[in-house]
């Protein structure tokens, strides 16, 4: 990799994760200033010149969800304006993108208007990391990729049961709703024998973060639970989800997520629920900044720069993506082989 033509910016959200991902790839994190007018307005400099090279933008589009979608697309303007060859937008977050279609009359669907936004900016790709649904990267016109966190997640898993000592046969996938399914078979794809089985939490949502549990569909009594979501807002539907679970049986709960927000009264639900032994821990992925003040007993923070960084690499080199999902999956089989076949001696 030419470390010299490549740029990798880290603006306000992601600037933790933008060094883990130039650490990792040895390349010096180019810097843009964002500075604020007195009414709010945002203006993006870059401070390092980007004409005709390929740049990576890194920002997720967290709370404060619209100053750091406007400073995203500020600055994919002022990249475009100084002339960059490609706008590589990465998104470990991206907001709205639970408004992906109509759920009742008369409300829009906003995760195609951010869509657009970011075209019309102009990015050339587009990056992200568990969307909440992946049909949304079809409401891009430029390529669009949707990096999954299943072998960060089933990797987490596995050394969660190797250091709790749990026995595999009792270890359960859950998804938290139907619609969650997908991710959860691809979590197993990687898990293997070390866990058995899967198990849905059916509910149904009543209003937004708000959800009602109407039954579960597996076995889960006396079972170990893995909860498999892609995101904790609020933590009350997860949290109910998890109760539901212990009522019909299940021995231990952890809950696992992408991206963390811990909006509200995610925190004091969280910390609550663990200290009532309804859940065991909370584990999330860095796609957002946690502060300080979000965090909590049980809570742990997995991070996925070195996934963003291979395939940033791999995408600048032009090599296949798939290669980097062979290469995790490779290593987590072989984690999982030496776990069961350790268990035979």
């Amino acid at each position: 990799m030419e470390k010299d033509n490549i740029k990798i910016f880290g603006l306000s959200s992601s600037k933790p994760l933008a060094k883990k991902v130039c650490d990792i790839l040895g390349v010096k994190e180019s810097e843009a200033k964002t500075s604020t007018f007195r009414d709010g307005e945002m203006i993006v400099q870059s401070l390092d010149s980007v004409r005709g090279q390929e740049i990576y933008i890194i920002q997720s589009t967290n709370q404060p969800v619209n100053n750091n979608l406007m400073e995203l697309l500020i600055a994919i303007d002022a990249f475009k304006r100084a002339s960059a060859q490609k706008i590589n937008v990465v998104i470990p977050y991206f907001g709205y993108a639970r408004q992906d279609r109509k759920a009742k009359g008369r409300q829009p669907i906003t995760a195609r208007l951010i869509a657009n936004l970011i075209e019309t900016a102009g990015a050339n790709r587009v990056i992200t990391v568990d969307l909440h649904s992946a049909q949304t990267m079809g409401f891009f016109n430029v390529p669009t990729d949707n990096f999954s966190t299943a072998q960060t997640v089933a990797s987490e898993i596995i050394d969660t049961i190797i250091k709790d000592n749990l026995e595999p046969e009792e270890c359960t996938l859950v998804s938290p709703d139907h619609g969650g399914l997908t991710r959860v078979h691809g979590v197993a794809k990687y898990t293997g024998n070390a866990t058995n089985g899967i198990a849905v939490i059916a509910k149904r949502r009543p209003e937004p973060n708000k959800a009602e549990v109407e039954f579960i569909l597996g076995d889960i009594k006396d079972k170990v639970c893995f909860v498999i979501d892609d995101m904790i807002d609020t933590g009350g539907t997860i949290i109910n989800g998890a109760k539901a679970l212990k009522e019909a049986g299940a021995k231990k709960i952890y809950l696992i997520a992408c991206h963390g927000l811990f909006n509200g009264d995610a925190v004091k639900n969280m910390s609550q629920a663990i200290k009532d032994k309804v859940i065991e821990q909370v584990i999330v992925a860095d796609t957002i900044d946690i502060p300080e003040d979000r965090r909590f007993e049980g809570l742990k923070i997995v991070t996925v720069s070195n996934l963003l960084a291979n395939m940033i690499k791999s995408s600048y080199e032009k090599h296949s993506l798939t290669e980097v999902y062979e290469d995790f999956k490779s290593s987590i089989t072989k984690k999982v082989d030496d776990f069961l076949e350790g268990r035979k001696k």
